[in-house]
């Protein structure tokens, strides 16, 4: 049941704005600390809330991986201007705060990597649906957004990714910035084939049809080095172009998929700060600029 606010997020939140808030006209940041059973840790989270907002149940939420990450860009400035020029609507973002076990919660959940990492993607899939969705839905007193979306960088996005490719029925959305979509079940001196055996492409080609799903992809020129194909494109951008082309395949037109290629973009968050305005106005953007 609905219990709304009164009458708008910029007062039920004024009392708990912290410092990084000065200054913003449009957004409140607040932080809290969720005790989860799956994860066996305090997660940390950032809600970048918007203001005079009567009907939040009218706006969209947007989930973002490595959000430990987003006060660097800073996130907050991006958001606020964004929604001042009117170039986007005002949506909720929640940054999850990575844990010290990494490399093991991001991944994807029905299959670890070639070195056995990802191996609890599954139970941070579950910390999303039970503990962080519904602690964000009592918190903020909104039964529903009218859409959700996920995003994250590097491992993170790959995170992202699985979770909305295998739970489509609760996404419309996706950002992939800088995507660990060499994810792979294969070390590449153990008869690797790109073809078989990058995990997040095969689920793709082998999963089903979701014509409502949107996807975003960044990554620069200068991510990596390696290219072990040998063909002249480092395997970052490789292994983003060949997973486009299997969406394509599956059925997706080109107007449910987004590409930015930075020439001077790295594997940082500078990059990253520069390429989220463009996810941000891909996604929920009013035509202004």
């Amino acid at each position: 049941m609905y219990l709304p606010p009164a009458p708008s997020l910029l007062l039920f939140l004024s009392d708990m704005a912290d410092n990084k808030t000065i200054g913003l006209k449009n957004i409140l940041v607040e932080q809290n600390t969720i005790e989860s059973v799956f994860l066996e840790r305090d997660v940390i989270i950032d809600a970048y809330l918007p203001t005079n907002i009567e009907h939040p149940e009218n706006m969209a939420l947007l989930l973002i991986n490595d959000g430990q990450d987003l006060p660097k860009m800073p996130f907050d400035e991006i958001l606020d201007d964004l929604i001042e020029a009117k170039i986007i609507e005002p949506l909720v973002c929640i940054g999850i705060y990575c844990g010290p076990d990494r490399k093991m919660e991001y991944g994807t959940a029905r299959e670890a990597d070639y070195k056995s990492r990802g191996a609890r993607a599954d139970l941070y899939t579950r910390f999303i649906f039970e503990e962080l969705l519904p602690f964000i839905h009592d918190t903020y007193k909104v039964a529903s957004f009218k859409e959700k979306s996920f995003a994250g960088f590097s491992l993170g996005a790959l995170s992202a990714l699985d979770i909305v490719w295998n739970n489509a029925e609760q996404f419309s959305k996706v950002g992939v910035f800088s995507g660990s979509l060499w994810w792979r079940s294969k070390d590449y001196d153990d008869g690797y084939d790109e073809d078989t055996d990058r995990i997040m492409h095969r689920q793709i080609r082998e999963g089903e049809y979701k014509p409502w799903l949107s996807f975003f992809f960044e990554c620069g020129v200068l991510d990596e080095k390696e290219d072990r194909n040998n063909n002249g494109i480092i395997d970052s951008i490789d292994d983003t172009i060949d997973l486009i082309s299997e969406l394509k395949a599956k059925g997706y037109p080109d107007s449910s998929i987004e590409y930015l290629e930075l020439q001077d973009g790295r594997h940082d968050v500078p990059t990253w700060g520069i390429a989220f305005p463009h996810f941000l106005k891909w996604g929920w953007g009013l035509g202004g600029e």
